[in-house]
């Protein structure tokens, strides 16, 4: 891989991380506000706690050492516990969460109301811990100091134990369940957010791949197009105007004067494809003519061009898809361009003709032959891929008695066929109009 490649690579890799974190955050987005209602239920707990104390008759000492305890506990939260709530930070986290375990079994062991104290405590320990392991751990811790400090007023009192250690047990059960529950959500939520996230980077991978395709695609249709018009065109300007030089040598002016006019109806014809092809219009040959027409005027014109016998044949062809004639008309075009540059021909002959649903194009030549062994050249391959992407077929091969036919065949309807690939749908979708 190639620096730029693992650049790139590294880019989009860190370009998935980014969106997957802005995703976290759009998922997190109330989490201010909502670590607000935290503060105020802490709030509301403990002062409730306060005044419950009061009210249930605790007094003199008991009563000091319980506000105390929660004057510790709020300070904590001050100190740790609300910066851990908006941070994540999970050191200060812990040290809250010592300090609330601890305090409240200690306010706890001094009037049992102050267990109002664990509405808050246990939602604290799941809210401000990353870790389930460490929930659970900090439920229990809580669960047991809450035990103890309620067994040590009654200097543990058997009875009074076997009475709280199961309630305890019940509230523990519950509080782990619902925090594991609250995590399972929170992780689930965040896995959306990733594979959103992999969704996302993977269209845009694929909105990437469709365009670089579409662009090649085009490419080759454009590549196609010019070869099969403009390509020839100026191989034709190029001969008539050869020739023209040698009959203005020899003082033949009248020969002059034809080539220079097959130069300048050449020259027409190929400024109009081009502005045809640049305005995405149909051939210029087939927009005021069908395709037995325009394979008229182009075997007339290649008789001019190259003084070659060229007969062309129609039978009763009916109506074509726009499709099948362009794909026909530029297949007959190949097929005169390879005559003039290989064949050294003395005559052709063109046939068109449908039967069984097919629509069928030969161009025969009397002249050297085919090779079998030879590789097709662009204007060839262009041309099978062309033929394919209307679902037809081109063959090549040597003509009874010498010489070279070419036979394309193309369905009426011209519907792709299954072994289209992804260049030939684009022709098939785009070509008719270039």
């Amino acid at each position: 891989m190639t620096a730029d490649g693992t650049a790139g690579d590294a880019a989009a890799a860190d370009q998935d991380e980014a969106d997957r974190y802005q995703g976290l955050e759009r998922l997190y987005a109330g989490w201010e506000d909502q670590v607000r209602w935290w503060d105020a239920a802490f709030g509301v707990i403990v002062a409730l706690t306060a005044v419950a104390l009061v009210l249930d008759g605790t007094r003199g000492t008991q009563l000091a050492v319980a506000y105390s305890a929660m004057g510790v506990i709020v300070l904590a939260y001050l100190l740790w516990g609300a910066r851990a709530a908006r941070t994540r930070d999970q050191r200060p986290a812990l040290l809250y969460l010592s300090v609330l375990v601890v305090g409240t079994g200690v306010t706890v062991s001094q009037g049992g109301v102050a267990s109002l104290l664990l509405f808050i405590a246990f939602a604290q320990v799941w809210m401000l811990l990353e870790s389930t392991r460490l929930g659970v751990v900090g439920c229990v811790a809580l669960a047991v100091a809450v035990s103890v400090g309620i067994s040590s007023r009654y200097s543990f009192d058997l009875a009074v134990m076997g009475e709280v250690v199961p309630q305890m047990l019940v509230t523990l059960v519950f509080s782990i369940g619902l925090g594991l529950w609250f995590h399972v959500a929170m992780h689930r939520a965040e896995e959306q957010v990733r594979l959103l996230g992999q969704l996302h980077a993977t269209q845009k991978q694929l909105a990437l791949t469709s365009h670089e395709a579409g662009v090649l695609a085009e490419r080759e249709r454009l590549a196609r197009e010019i070869h099969d018009t403009l390509a020839q065109g100026f191989t034709s300007v190029v001969m008539q105007a050869q020739a023209a030089t040698a009959a203005l040598d020899i003082g033949d002016d009248v020969a002059v004067r034809e080539r220079l006019h097959v130069v300048e109806d050449t020259a027409r014809d190929n400024l109009a494809e081009a502005r045809a092809l640049v305005a995405a219009f149909a051939p210029v040959a087939l927009q005021d003519a069908s395709l037995p027409q325009a394979l008229g005027r182009l075997g007339t014109r290649f008789a001019e061009e190259t003084g070659l016998a060229v007969t062309v044949e129609t039978d009763q062809v009916g109506a074509l898809s726009p499709t099948v004639e362009v794909v026909l008309l530029r297949a007959a075009q190949e097929a005169f361009a390879n005559v003039r540059r290989h064949a050294q021909a003395g005559s052709v002959v063109v046939r068109l003709g449908q039967a069984g649903g097919e629509v069928t194009l030969t161009v025969s030549d009397d002249g050297r032959g085919f090779d079998a062994e030879a590789v097709d050249g662009f204007g060839l391959a262009g041309m099978r891929e062309r033929l394919r992407s209307a679902g037809g077929t081109l063959a090549v091969g040597p003509r009874d008695g010498g010489g070279t036919t070419l036979c394309a065949r193309v369905p009426v309807d011209g519907q792709v066929g299954p072994a289209v690939t992804a260049a030939g749908e684009h022709e098939r979708t785009q070509g008719v109009t270039g």
